[in-house]
């Protein structure tokens, strides 16, 4: 008889940002699934998504974007450590930029490099 093997998953939070993602002019039907205002200002202009470990940096991560740039707050999540950051391509690149400087430069944390769609 063959021997079963058992797997344990577990999540050893790094101090890492492990998505910085912009979508440019995404189709309305994402903001609704995303639960965000299509009909805002904003709308059609860009997303920004980015996870972070551990979670409650998600918390810091909100406000430099909101403060750094004028991009609109969308989502924030202190558990799965998601930001969802909404404006203008312009706004959402320069609140990522921001944040990404922020948690490498003074919390000391690894970050990965923008992607774009």
């Amino acid at each position: 008889m063959e021997e079963k093997q058992r797997i344990i998953q577990e999540l050893v939070p790094g101090r890492q940002i492990t998505l910085a993602h912009i979508i440019a002019n995404p189709d309305s039907v994402l903001y609704e699934k995303l639960g965000l205002n299509p009909a805002a200002e904003y709308s059609r202009s860009a997303i920004g998504v980015l996870t972070v470990s551990p979670a409650e940096t998600a918390i810091i991560m909100a406000d430099i974007a909101m403060k750094s740039s004028g991009a609109e707050l969308g989502f924030v999540d202190r558990f799965s450590g998601s930001v969802i950051v909404t404006g203008t391509v312009s706004q959402v690149e320069a609140a990522i930029e921001a944040i990404l400087l922020y948690v490498e430069g003074t919390l000391g944390y690894t970050v990965c490099g923008i992607t774009r769609t």
